[in-house]
């Protein structure tokens, strides 16, 4: 496995990719991206049991990618991974190509759910949670989702069987950035108290800074160790993390930055400035 510091690298040259490609296709959502590197760091290069080689190997864990928006991070945590080349994120958003504004299964290799309507992902992990224990596959099943799609009812319809089935196997991941599309989560739609809702549902709640490598693969080991039911994992994150002038704002929720934002942001995740 990667030191904490190849994966901080790894993340920052998550951040970097997702910053160009949203720049190339002029459009895109690099908030959420940009504070998940870390978390998509960890997963693709210390805790999935996957390989690139071999896409759809059977014993694969399973990473749901509820929050679709944030694709451009996935993207480039796959092409790091070897999936496919990074050259290849210059297409994102392009006609035609596998690399929608959205995943789309079938399009792109290690892309496992296609996802667009918000709040539709941990049923789609629920499913494949039930399937792995009827096959009786030891693999675990990850499930990204926004803290901004807790507002769908859907959601909470899926927390529901989750808890009545006790998917032992399943790890829904928060991201909880406290931002959406026109605002902060907690004038819009307030979600707290988040962890008394979710212990409500019977899961096994843990919180975490999500950009704590130490407490990401910490709370990934309590997950599996936990017998009882589904478990998840709340992680504290900071919208636009890296890049000073996005971080914490809900207006680069969806907003492609112009090319001095640009110049300014690379240069900045590189350390030049």
């Amino acid at each position: 496995m990667l030191s904490y510091q190849e994966l901080s690298d790894r993340a920052r040259e998550i951040r970097i990719l997702v910053l160009k490609s949203i720049f190339n296709a002029g459009s895109g959502h690099p908030a959420g991206s940009l504070g998940t590197a870390d978390i998509f760091a960890a997963f693709y290069f210390g805790i999935l049991k996957h390989d690139p080689k071999n896409p759809e190997w059977e014993d694969r864990d399973r990473f749901i990618l509820s929050n679709g928006h944030i694709c451009p991070a996935q993207y480039a945590a796959l092409a790091l991974s070897g999936y496919f080349l990074t050259s290849k994120l210059n297409n994102l958003r392009k006609i035609g190509s596998g690399l929608q504004g959205h995943p789309h299964k079938g399009r792109l290799p290690g892309v496992e759910t296609t996802s667009g309507p918000l709040g539709s992902g941990l049923a789609q992990a629920v499913g494949i949670s039930l399937a792995a224990r009827l096959d009786g596959k030891e693999l675990r099943i990850y499930c990204l989702t926004s803290d901004g799609e807790h507002d769908s009812g859907n959601h909470w319809e899926a927390v529901a069987v989750a808890s009545k089935y006790k998917l032992n196997n399943l790890t829904v991941i928060v991201d909880r950035n406290k931002i959406q599309l026109s605002g902060d989560t907690e004038d819009i739609m307030p979600l707290e108290p988040l962890t008394d809702k979710y212990k409500a549902f019977g899961f096994n709640v843990l919180e975490i800074d999500g950009h704590d490598f130490g407490q990401i693969f910490e709370a990934v080991e309590k997950a599996r160790n936990f017998k009882d039911g589904p478990t998840v994992i709340i992680a504290q994150t900071i919208p636009g993390k890296g890049v000073s002038f996005m971080e914490g704002k809900w207006q680069w929720h969806g907003k492609a930055p112009n090319e001095k934002e640009f110049e300014e942001a690379v240069k900045e995740l590189e350390g030049v400035i």
